[in-house]
């Protein structure tokens, strides 16, 4: 791995401005409130279903491995929720098993598991969260070195090791190098890192003349199964975003100009202004002939990577101008015309993401401002008294409900916003670091 002695070569967040203690014991208490209903109606099981009182299995219908609880650790650990902290660690240490026989889906369980564990691990010095993330991240290794390209499956059965699942997702394949990296960091075993850093080498060196990347990789043939380069949209994101993480989090100069080759792709060929907003079209990665105007509400946490504070802040307001739009921002749009093209919201955290690191960047209270708008809408159209359920017409008044909480929730929408708000003395807002999932993998703080 990469040296990082002399201090971390990233821009810092900065507490700037006072806290606003109320609105954060606010979203502290709706964080309780959905982790209440967790708690009643599906402990030990992955995900609550909250209208209706039960659950569901994310990886596996037969076998559930507690995604909530692993997900909700550090948030718990930095809202000084110390109880909560407590009866998760008795959870994983008597009733996590990771021996399954079931295909998990490997991105998933990067980002949710391993880096769930990670950061439990840092928030608490519990040993035994550190031994089940190593032994979880030897049962995931398969999938990157059984391929002849370096570039992972996208399934691996956690029990045999058998893979499958070779056409993958741009992001799927890229977006390891942060967990994979803590994780070597703290065993002294490379193997983690070196695996994440020849999967991300592997796909720049199948990038365009232009610099650009398709959708699709067949990971066997190193051949592209998907040649439209849609970023920033899923499922290619987070690719991006932990190419900038493997420079700020290990010094990695490597990823540092991979970057920064993208990033100027994606300026020249890609972005574009609609309406006085900007947007990012979709185009072909070899010729960038247009192919579509549609963007994702989940694109809008990719841009504050990367120190552009300008560009990252001119996306916001485009998403901002979707919000105030439609109140609760749609999974999808077609951008032309500001116009619906899916509904629904699942509960989506991209967008409180964002005006967390903006308002870390540039100090400006416009971020609260909007954050904390986000948060109303948030309480008023997903709350019910089963805890926070995703909503499935942003369109119609009232907003239709569905009956679904995603483990996510308790790792991302109410942490970015608590940090937004709080002076969290567990957390150092100098120098923390958090993965795309939400996982606080630098920064935490163990005051006396």
């Amino acid at each position: 791995m990469p040296s990082t002695t002399g201090g971390y070569p990233t821009e810092s967040l900065a507490r700037v401005g006072p806290p606003d203690q109320q609105k954060a014991q606010e979203i502290r208490a709706e964080f309780l409130h959905a982790w209440n209903g967790y708690r009643r109606n599906a402990w030990g099981h992955d995900e609550l279903l909250p209208v209706s009182g039960r659950y569901r299995e994310f990886f596996s219908r037969r076998h559930p491995v507690g995604l909530s609880i692993v997900e909700a650790l550090d948030t718990h650990y930095v809202m000084g929720l110390d109880d909560e902290v407590a009866r998760s660690l008795d959870w994983i240490r008597s009733r996590l098993d990771l021996d399954v026989d079931a295909d998990f889906q490997v991105f998933e369980t990067i980002i949710r598991l391993v880096g769930g564990l990670l950061a439990g691990y840092l928030a608490t010095g519990e040993a035994e969260l550190l031994a089940r993330c190593v032994d979880l991240a030897d049962r995931v290794l398969p999938a990157f070195t059984m391929s002849p390209t370096g570039m992972p499956y996208r399934h691996v059965n956690l029990r045999t090791g058998a893979v499958s699942g070779a056409e993958v997702p741009l992001a799927e394949i890229g977006t390891n190098i942060l967990e994979w990296g803590v994780l070597s960091r703290l065993t002294g075993d490379s193997r983690y890192y070196e695996a994440a850093k020849r999967a991300l080498a592997a796909v720049v060196a199948r990038r365009s003349d232009l610099d650009l990347l398709g959708t699709t990789m067949n990971v066997e043939s190193g051949q592209w199964a998907d040649g439209a380069d849609i970023a920033p949209n899923p499922p290619t994101d987070s690719f991006y975003e932990y190419l900038w993480g493997g420079w700020a989090m290990f010094g990695d100069a490597e990823c540092l100009n991979w970057f920064r080759i993208f990033d100027a792709s994606l300026k020249k060929h890609l972005a574009e202004r609609v309406g006085g907003l900007l947007w990012f079209k979709q185009v072909d990665h070899r010729t960038g002939e247009l192919l579509g105007r549609r963007q994702s509400s989940l694109a809008v946490a990719i841009l504050p990577v990367g120190g552009d504070n300008a560009l990252a802040a001119d996306y916001f307001r485009s998403w901002t101008a979707v919000q105030d739009t439609y109140t609760v921002i749609p999974e999808l749009i077609d951008y032309s015309r500001l116009t619906v093209l899916s509904p629904g919201n699942a509960l989506r955290p991209e967008y409180a993401n964002c005006a967390f690191e903006l308002y870390g960047h540039t100090g400006d209270p416009f971020y609260r401002d909007t954050a904390w708008r986000y948060f109303q809408n948030l309480r008023t159209h997903h709350r019910v008294p089963g805890g926070y359920t995703t909503v499935t017409d942003v369109t119609k008044r009232p907003m239709a409900k569905g009956d679904h909480c995603p483990a996510y929730v308790f790792a991302e929408n109410f942490k970015w916003l608590y940090l937004t708000f709080a002076d969290a003395p567990r957390f150092d807002y100098t120098n923390g670091y958090l993965s795309t999932e939400g996982k606080i993998l630098r920064g935490l703080r163990h005051p006396q």
